[in-house]
């Protein structure tokens, strides 16, 4: 089995130093005994909705180390899911956190004033491309955040029509369910959703249709929205939105081309539909810069933030161009969107992610690319493995010719992994997600891709 560098010393606590939080660490089987009396007390007392990959249950976190409830220590690759930007309870977001709680914890922005409201709002509007001054609405979560962008949309354009992608997963609320096209099981049993959405396939280059590469795909796609959706189903000047994953999130860790965004928002500008743009999980400096669709060089009309955004607060955001977000009071609103708490823990993360964490998203996830460049020709149940800075998916297929997918050696590696110390999670039908905090250092990567990598091995083996 492949070892880390680990202390020796078991966790006490919160007065462990940096360098004992840096490696996996085992001391017991998986599960052990305290995390199996509370898999039995969750199975009788929470909703089965829930999906768990493995029986990890969490006491604290420390930068990228997690460790549960008997004292395993996992090296974590999934950021609880992308969210954990800045690592596990970094100490000045815990600060901001317990200052700003023992000052003021709630009055609701709706209704009053907080002085950190417009300060965040200034800084996140900053980091929008494009020329226009922006507006920000904070939200709760990321499909409040999508819920919102929705509303936005439609009450800017005073239009109702809406197209959004295959594969994309924008919430599990009622309108961005609708939007959602990632899996069956999240629709089924809901009845009737919001109408007027038609969704379109998403540029997926290395299972291309039509041959295309990861800089061409998507030209057939385009051609079916203009030819076809603007012409058999929704006039362009009915459409309020179309909305977007520059990077999708649970449908695979799939980039859309540079050129298939340029051309959407070319789209979108001709015919006055608002370009929406879903950085809930790509955006806050996962990508190496602050927002995933600046690698394309496009300008969104609305923007839709959360995730990382707050080191693991519940936080989200959607940022419009100001002509857009000219909507009168209380048109929305939220009772705790915006919370002072979350806003003080979201300036936290914003300075670190500014100062530090967005650059090295991109050199490590740049070194990461490189350490595992050649794992498609070592590999033969590794099919594709894409994204941008720190979101990495890795394909698992059955054969590399006929890309028949894996999703059951996938789950399986998945499994391994956890019970060697690394929490990783997937992605899509078969791919493996790699979502670590932005403070990963190489040495961390290194361990990480040694353990992933011999799992791989194990069950190509036996594939």
């Amino acid at each position: 089995m492949i070892t880390a560098p680990e202390s020796k010393t078991k966790s006490s606590g919160t007065s462990q130093s940096p360098s004992e939080w840096k490696f996996p660490q085992l001391v017991t089987e998986l599960p052990g005994p305290n995390a199996k009396r509370v898999l039995e007390q969750d199975a009788k007392f929470m909703s089965p909705s829930y999906t768990r990959d493995y029986p990890l249950v969490a006491k604290r976190g420390r930068g990228a180390v997690v460790e549960d409830i008997d004292g395993n220590r996992f090296l974590d690759f999934a950021a609880g899911i992308a969210v954990c930007s800045t690592g596990h309870c970094h100490p000045k977001v815990v600060a901001a956190i317990q200052e700003q709680a023992a000052e003021l914890i709630h009055m609701s922005g709706t209704d009053f004033y907080y002085e950190n409201m417009p300060r965040f709002a200034e800084k996140l509007a900053a980091t929008v491309p494009g020329p226009e001054a922006k507006k920000v609405f904070f939200t709760n979560s990321g499909t409040e955040a999508v819920e919102g962008a929705v509303k936005l949309a439609r009450y800017a354009t005073r239009r109702d029509k809406f197209v959004a992608f295959y594969g994309c997963f924008h919430g599990r609320s009622m309108g961005s369910l609708s939007l959602t096209a990632s899996k069956s099981t999240q629709r089924k049993g809901f009845g009737a959703l919001l109408s007027g959405i038609e969704h379109i396939p998403y540029p997926y280059a290395y299972r291309c249709a039509h041959g295309h590469t990861a800089e061409t795909c998507g030209a057939e796609i385009l051609e079916q929205l203009e030819g076809q959706i603007f012409k058999r189903l929704f006039d362009p000047e009915e459409v309020a939105g179309i909305i977007i994953e520059p990077i999708q999130g649970e449908g695979g860790y799939v980039p859309a081309p540079d050129f298939f965004l340029q051309e959407l928002h070319r789209i979108c500008r001709q015919h006055g539909i608002m370009l929406i743009v879903d950085e809930v999980q790509s955006g806050m400096g996962r990508t190496g810069k602050w927002w995933a669709c600046e690698n394309s060089g496009i300008e969104p009309d609305i923007l839709c933030s959360a995730k990382g955004i707050a080191s693991g607060m519940p936080l989200g955001a959607f940022i419009a161009r100001e002509s857009v977000m000219n909507w009168k009071p209380g048109s929305h609103g939220t009772t705790f969107g915006g919370n002072p708490v979350c806003i003080a823990a979201g300036l936290a993360t914003f300075d670190l992610i500014e100062s530090e964490y967005r650059e090295n998203a991109g050199q490590i996830g740049e070194y990461i690319f490189q350490k595992t460049a050649n794992w498609t020709d070592k590999h033969k149940i590794v099919g594709d493995i894409r994204g941008r800075g720190l979101m990495i998916g890795i394909e698992i297929v059955r054969d590399q010719k006929t890309k028949e997918k894996g999703a059951d050696l996938r789950n399986h590696i998945v499994g391994l992994a956890f019970r060697r110390g690394l929490c990783i999670l997937g992605a899509g039908e078969n791919a493996l997600r790699l979502s670590p905090p932005l403070l990963i250092d190489r040495q961390q990567a290194d361990a990480a891709l040694a353990i992933l990598e011999q799992c791989i091995q194990e069950v190509e083996s036996k594939a």
